[in-house]
Order: structure tokens, then sequence, then C-alpha cells
């Protein structure tokens, strides 16, 4: 029989993190399923913070599966990368020459065999090195959102050729938002507005107001259940949620920054951060909203609504906080840290496309970050 061919794609990986992590594990698990695919994912570098680790020849091998899994391993226990010397052919460089040898490996197989950078970090550093890529023929994955939520410019460099990159993981980890939004504009119905509960932290806390906890309890428990940042309150300023309602808007053609987007903090500014530790706002600055939180939830009830922390995107507009909700909804009806999201076009005006699931999580993030992987094979060379 003739030997089966495949896409090879191969991959540099920018995060270790919890996303990345779980990135890695998957392309490995996975490898059985995409051989019967087709496909084949050559992981030629893996960045951290301070250091990358490369492949010794990225145009014919990558780094094997079995060093792939000691990395995970020494990641997760917090061991820097170079734990792992000698344990397999590579390279590795500390930064600033690390980012010059993603550069390096953009520009070898960018306009060769093509490359897929994936962004799993959170940082705004890597905008520079994913415009770089971009303008070396490479393909994007990014499950990172800054990079699409700072200057529109870049926003626009990123996007510039849709076919190449890849953002669902950015809005709604695993559920496919972004590939619903580009489906419906594509097919000609313009998207009029798009709403939904964004941040599975949040849709967790409103939903167990909802069977009257107080609210400090309901965010030290979804603390305790790893639900929050350790500082929960990067969960309740909004601003996760507002990055994803930005990206979102740009998708429908909005041309507007984070200073256009109208945020509801859960916490007043004297509570903020730089004022009060996460000590202290744990211990003493949480049980000060109790009341008016009670208060909001009470007043929602009495109408026949409960209350969830939602984006609203319309063309005159874009914003982010509390919002009431008939409990018969599909945003009422949501419970626990699962998203929802409903999109409002011509066709779906008065019964929108409902999208809801897990929306949050490494590993559900993760799969929908191979998922976008895998969505670009078409665009790499197959092999024998």
């Amino acid at each position: 029989m003739p030997t089966p061919v495949k896409s090879v794609l191969p991959v540099v990986l920018l995060g270790c993190g919890g996303v990345g992590r779980y990135l890695l594990r998957h392309i490995v698990s996975c490898r059985p399923l995409h051989d019967n695919q087709g496909v084949s994912i050559r992981v030629v570098g893996v960045a951290g913070s301070s250091s990358l680790l490369v492949a010794e020849d990225v145009h014919s091998s990558g780094l094997d599966d079995a060093l792939l899994t000691n990395l995970c391993a020494a990641k997760s226990a917090g061991s820097p990368l170079s734990s792992l010397l000698g344990q397999g052919q590579y390279q590795l460089f500390q930064n600033p020459e690390a980012r010059s040898k993603v550069i390096d490996a953009a520009t070898t197989l960018g306009r060769t065999t093509g490359l897929v950078l994936v962004d799993c970090s959170a940082t705004y550093d890597t905008v520079s090195l994913m415009k770089d890529a971009v303008d070396h023929g490479c393909c994007i994955v990014l499950a990172n959102k800054k990079p699409l939520t700072g200057a529109y410019e870049d926003f626009q460099k990123l996007v510039s050729n849709f076919r190449r990159i890849r953002f669902e993981s950015t809005v709604g980890a695993g559920l496919p938002v972004i590939a619903s939004v580009t489906r419906i504009i594509a097919s000609g119905d313009p998207v009029s507005r798009v709403v939904g509960s964004l941040s599975g932290t949040l849709g967790y806390v409103m939903s167990e107001l909802e069977d009257g906890k107080r609210f400090s309890e309901v965010v030290k428990t979804a603390k305790s259940l790893g639900y929050t940042e350790p500082d929960p309150r990067d969960d309740l300023g909004g601003l996760d949620v507002a990055r994803k309602a930005l990206i979102l808007a740009r998708l429908l053609g909005q041309q507007i920054s984070m200073d256009n987007i109208s945020v509801e903090s859960l916490y007043p500014s004297e509570l903020g951060p730089e004022k009060v530790s996460t000590k202290d706002f744990l211990e003493s600055g949480l049980g000060q909203l109790d009341k008016s939180m009670e208060e909001r939830v009470k007043a929602a009830s009495s109408r026949g609504n409960v209350l969830r922390y939602v984006c609203e995107i319309e063309s005159t507009g874009c914003q982010v906080g509390l919002k009431e909700l008939p409990k018969d909804s599909a945003l009422g009806r949501l419970r626990g840290s699962d998203n929802v999201v409903e999109i409002y076009s011509r066709c779906y005006e008065s019964s929108p496309l409902v999208i809801q699931g897990a929306g949050a999580g490494n590993d559900t993030t993760a799969a929908g970050v191979l998922a976008d992987i895998i969505d670009l094979q078409d665009l790499f060379q197959k092999t024998a």
C-alpha cells in the first residue's frame, strides 16, 4: 500500500503556563487520531517567559513526545526549561536571544514548509513577534487576548490575512463563537447585536447569588474552586470580559479601543489593588460589598429577573457590566461556570443563535487551541 499523505504542521509554542502545558499534552495524546486524519503536528520550539527550547533541525524534526511530556512535568513543578538539558536533541536559548531564534524559525519555515506560531502566554510582549511572523508568511493561533486588544493597527495587522489566523480561544475557550460570527457575516447576514456571559467566574458568582448566598461567600468559594485568578479582583473588575467584547466588536467591524468600552467593576476604586492588598480585600473588603449586591439581586428578583454580568455589542457601542435579564432567557437560565452567547442578525432577529457550554479552564481552552491549529492544515504542504 502507498504511504499515507500527511499535512505536516510545524509549531512554535509561546507560553508554558496551564493552557500551554495542556496543549502539549493534547498534541501528544492525539497522535493516533491525527495520524488517521492525515495530520502531523511537529512541535519545533517551546518558549517560556525567559528561554526557548528549539529542535536542532526545524526542517526535518521536532521535539520528541518524551521530551514534551517531561517539559510539561518540569514546568508544572516550577522548574525552568534549562532543567531539561541532556534529555534530547535540541538547543536552548535565553532571552533576548530567544526572541531572535523564534524569528529565525519564522523566517526559515514561514516561506518554505510553513509555521504555526501559537501564543498561549498572557502578555502584550508577544505583539511585535506576532507581527513579524505575519510578515514572514506564518500562521498564527492565539489563546492570548492581548495582541488583539491593544492598538487597533496591531489588530488590523494580525488579521490582515484572515486565512492564516485563528483566535477562537480568546473569546469562548472551546466554544465556536468566532467561527459562528464569521460564518454569519460571510453569508451576507449582518450581525446587529451580540450579548454574552463570557466569564465562567462571574457566571458562577451571579448564578449562586440567586440562592440567597452572600457575595463575599460566593467569591471566596469560587476562589477555592480555582475559578478566579489569585486576586479575584482580576475577574470582578470586568477587564477580561471587556477584552473579549473588544475582540468581537472589532470582528464586527468596529474600529474601537478599550477606552471606548463602558466597563462596570463589581468593586469600588477604594478597594482596588493599588490601595488594598489581596489578603485584606478577601478578609474585610469583600464583606463591604454584600449589602449593595444583595439589594440589587432582590430588586431584580422582584421584577421576575436575574442579574448577569454580560457584554452587549451593538452598532451604537459596547458595554460590559451587570444587567437584569428574564429568568427564562438563555442568559437567565445560565448556571455554574458555563458561557452563553446570543447572536442577533437578520436571520436570527427574533430567535437568536445561542451558543452555550464550558467557556473556561485550561483543558477546554487548550482543546480549542488545538482545534484551531488543525483547522489550518490545508495551508500546509503534504508529505508522504
